[in-house]
């Protein structure tokens, strides 16, 4: 009677600790959040300055897809359309709008500034203040 007993309370009492979590504010470890829905988008242009880039990407909560373009600075715009997922990856298609602009070459020597000739290196034995010169402390 007392050894059925004490099967009984040791089986219980298992039980018992094994369903317990072992931190009750952690989700289990097995637990993946389901994937959510989201979209967004923004652009940049500042003609003056030569600025125009943006981005625009969407997700269902399994396939990512959307685009950015930047302005390089030869001129031309760089288009990157992309799709990913934990299937295929990521892929992305690149393409180049506007023709490549380079500056035309200058039949004049680069412009470079030269020392006057007023100019004199600091030699090496400037001035020190003496050695018995203590300086006042800036605080008052």
């Amino acid at each position: 009677m007392v050894m059925r007993f004490t099967a009984l309370a040791v089986l219980g009492l298992s039980a018992m600790v094994t369903s317990l979590p072992s931190d009750p504010y952690q989700p289990p470890k097995h637990y993946k959040e389901p994937a959510k829905p989201y979209n967004f988008a923004y652009g940049v242009s500042d003609p003056y300055q030569g600025i125009d880039f943006g981005q625009n990407e969407e997700s269902d909560g399994s396939l990512v897809q959307g685009s950015y373009s930047v302005q390089l600075p030869d001129g031309r715009q760089q288009i990157v359309t992309y799709q990913a997922d934990h299937d295929r990856g990521f892929h992305a298609d690149v393409s180049y709008k506007g023709e490549a602009q380079y500056p035309p070459k200058s039949e004049h020597p680069p412009f470079v500034v030269k020392p006057s000739k007023d100019y004199h290196q600091p030699s090496k034995d400037y001035h020190q203040p003496p050695k018995d010169y203590h300086q006042p402390p800036s605080y008052h």
